[in-house]
């Protein structure tokens, strides 16, 4: 066992820069407390991190870590299948390297759980996963195999597919409905099928037997900058009664109430950097304010490597640079992010029974000059510099 004793605790949960201590039994933590808890268990380790901040491991709900090695040119990339705008039968999973050095750069920031997948050149573009930051194969580092069915509206499949189509929205809209269409009649007829099978059972199709569990409680992902785009977004998954969350959400802060009259939940990001194209072009740190204020559900990406994991809490910054609540923002990187990937029963917080996934910064982790002094990922200490 350990205790880390004596840190400012923010544990996302009902404890917030107040003074405590943490128990690791093997993964898991075991107990907090505002005590001491040494006198408690004796014979535990200890680690005494007097004047600095104990945070959980942060949570990226959405990236490419692992899938997208840029040094090495098409050979390391594995993200985008630019061969069909519908392929729902793909898993993220057997894209990931996980000699990845990204791997190790998230790790040595914080990162400790990431949900990873394919990019947004396809409408439907296969699944994303759930992996801790360290493994020597992807076995060791999984959490949860298909965590998301990702979708896609907007430019990229426009500009990836302009030459045989689609290339305008309506084009992907339809497209998107057409295959939902298809996978829901799928589901129906074997559902019919398995409960009398006298009725025709419906031919094996790879495609639909992967799209048709967003009818089965998958949650999906919708790629959407734009407000148009997410209008439309919000209205097909609304048709078709998805589980689902807008990713970038670039634009939600220009229509909240309309985000928030149909309980929206957005994965916001990557906002730091260039506005890169058009539909980037109303890109603003304000965003997160705007949902804070309306109080919206949201959490906070890096889309790595189009922002690096490295940088998670640099972006951060100036959220709450623009005005959103510091404790908010820890928080939409931390236990909003795992709600929102439906993950908060193992990660996101320091709370008894989760995954003992640990940072201990030597002040405040939003400071540009602070330091992380110890990771503990799944109660094993993977970065000490005490």
């Amino acid at each position: 066992m350990l205790i880390i004793k004596n840190a400012t605790l923010y544990t996302m949960a009902s404890l917030n820069n107040v003074n405590g201590s943490v128990l690791i039994d093997g993964t898991k933590i075991k107990e907090v407390s505002t005590s001491d808890l040494t006198k408690k268990y004796p014979s535990a380790n200890v680690i005494d991190a007097r004047g600095m901040i104990l945070m959980p491991g942060i949570v990226d709900p959405h990236c490419h870590i692992g899938m997208m090695e840029q040094v090495y040119g098409w050979a390391g990339q594995d993200t985008n299948e630019i061969t069909n705008p519908i392929t729902p039968e793909l898993k993220g999973i057997d894209s990931i390297k996980p000699h990845d050095e990204s791997f190790k750069e998230a790790l040595e920031n914080g990162v400790t759980t990431v949900c990873t997948g394919p990019g947004s050149a396809n409408i439907i573009g296969g699944t994303f996963t759930a992996l801790k930051t360290k493994g020597k194969t992807t076995c060791d580092m999984v959490i949860k195999e298909e965590i998301a069915m990702k979708m896609a509206l907007g430019e990229n499949p426009k500009r990836c597919y302009k030459e045989k189509g689609p290339s305008t929205r309506m084009a992907n809209a339809s497209i998107l409905r057409e295959a939902l269409t298809k996978a829901k009649l799928y589901k129906e007829a074997l559902d019919a099928y398995n409960i009398d099978n006298s009725k025709p059972k419906p031919e094996y199709n790879h495609k639909w037997e992967s799209l048709k569990r967003v009818f089965e409680g998958l949650p999906v992902k919708i790629h959407a900058h734009q407000a148009d785009d997410i209008v439309t977004a919000v209205k097909i998954a609304t048709e078709f009664n998805l589980d689902y969350t807008i990713e970038h959400a670039t634009e939600s802060y220009l229509i909240p109430e309309f985000i928030k009259e149909h309980n929206v939940k957005c994965i916001l990001g990557p906002t730091l950097g260039e506005k890169s194209k058009y539909e980037l072009k109303a890109k603003s740190f304000k965003s997160a304010k705007v949902l804070y204020d309306y109080n919206i559900p949201f959490a906070f990406m890096t889309d790595h490597p189009v922002i690096t994991l490295d940088t998670t809490l640099a972006q951060t910054g100036l959220f709450v640079k623009a005005g959103l609540p510091y404790l908010e923002a820890l928080k939409a990187n931390t236990i909003y992010a795992a709600k929102l990937v439906k993950l908060d029963d193992v990660v996101g917080s320091i709370e008894d029974g989760k995954d003992a996934d640990l940072v201990l910064y030597d002040k405040d982790p939003l400071s540009y000059d602070s330091q992380i002094k110890l990771v503990i990922l799944s109660g094993n200490i993977e970065i000490n510099k005490l």
